[in-house]
């Protein structure tokens, strides 16, 4: 009889200290507001706002600042919008400013499942931004970004490898309304910021959904050539070295850069649109340098390919070596 007695107590001192246990671990609306209150006090940040939409037994918790406002239509999640954004975990480990991965487009609903955005950041576009043209700063409580399971490859004491899990996230995010004028902008800050001159602007027609369309793109000649200028032809076969980048310095086709190849203009044009070619046919010869800035309608507009987002900007650097007419 005692010893059952002395059982009973403990189990009940046991299902005590369990409950307090549970009781001593904060819920994850809880610690998330506690932590975006600590980093907004930390960083001496002003001006957010608290997103009060309903979020099963409460509210999202999502903090905003917006930044710019656009108008037209609402944003649907069946809408194709170009995004750009930055982000920043909050303890300082992840921090992605302008990367490969972080220029988008596509249907908003999609965001989370194609390109694996947290849930906050599409709820955030489509219940507080709304309008194209537009970009805001969020603070993404953890449950609405990676959750406990974090986000990445290898350990968190890897930079920029991988999000710890429950960590609240810093987004920048810019939903693109003008994607000629924004290209057009962040042409000109390149330029500025690198201290670029002596570009000029040419035009060339480009064929959409049968129509000729006049689109422009900027080009600079390094070193004039030699040869004959308008000798080359759309299927004039050049030896040349070239290499392209983003212009958040992202490069591809830079193995060409050092080892000539063989192309014709015609061949470029398949590859990068016929800006390329036509830069080429009019602007080169015979141990020519140039560099070519094409804004992503006369570049490769809304498509993508490997290591090219979609509504990039394209730089390229060319060097004619030989010309076969």
């Amino acid at each position: 009889m005692k010893q059952k007695i002395i059982t009973l107590l403990l189990i009940v001192v046991a299902g005590l200290s369990a409950c307090k246990k549970t009781q001593d671990q904060p819920d994850i609306r809880v610690y998330d507001q506690e932590q975006i209150q600590k980093y907004i006090a930390d960083n001496g940040l002003t001006g957010f706002s608290e997103d009060t939409t309903p979020d099963g037994t409460g509210t999202t918790g999502i903090r905003y600042k917006i930044l710019s406002q656009g108008t037209g239509d609402t944003l649907k999640y069946s809408d194709q919008i170009s995004l750009v954004y930055t982000l920043k975990s909050f303890d300082g480990k992840y921090i992605s400013s302008d990367t490969i991965t972080n220029h988008i487009y596509g249907f908003l609903g999609y965001f989370k499942s194609q390109y694996n955005l947290p849930e906050g950041v599409k709820l955030a576009i489509h219940n507080i931004l709304k309008y194209k043209g537009s970009s805001m700063r969020l603070l993404i409580p953890s449950r609405l970004a990676y959750g406990v399971n974090g986000y990445g490859s290898g350990s968190i004491t890897n930079v920029n490898t991988r999000i710890a899990g429950n960590q609240c996230l810093d987004y920048y995010v810019n939903v693109i309304g003008d994607q000629s004028a924004y290209d057009d902008k962040v042409i000109n800050n390149f330029l500025t910021a690198h201290n670029l001159t002596d570009y000029s602007k040419d035009f060339v027609l480009i064929d959409s959904a049968g129509k000729q369309l006049k689109k422009y793109y900027y080009y600079k000649i390094v070193t004039p050539g030699t040869g004959t200028a308008g000798a080359i032809s759309e299927f004039s076969k050049l030896t040349l070295t070239y290499g392209g980048s983003l212009l958040n310095t992202f490069s591809f086709d830079y193995a060409n850069y050092t080892t000539p190849v063989v192309y014709t203009p015609f061949d470029l044009n398949a590859l990068y649109g016929p800006a390329v070619e036509h830069v080429l046919i009019n602007h080169a010869t015979t141990g020519t340098s140039l560099q070519v800035i094409l804004p992503s309608a006369t570049g490769l507009g809304t498509s993508s390919t490997t290591g090219i987002p979609a509504n990039s900007v394209l730089k390229f650097d060319f060097t004619v070596t030989g010309i076969d007419l």
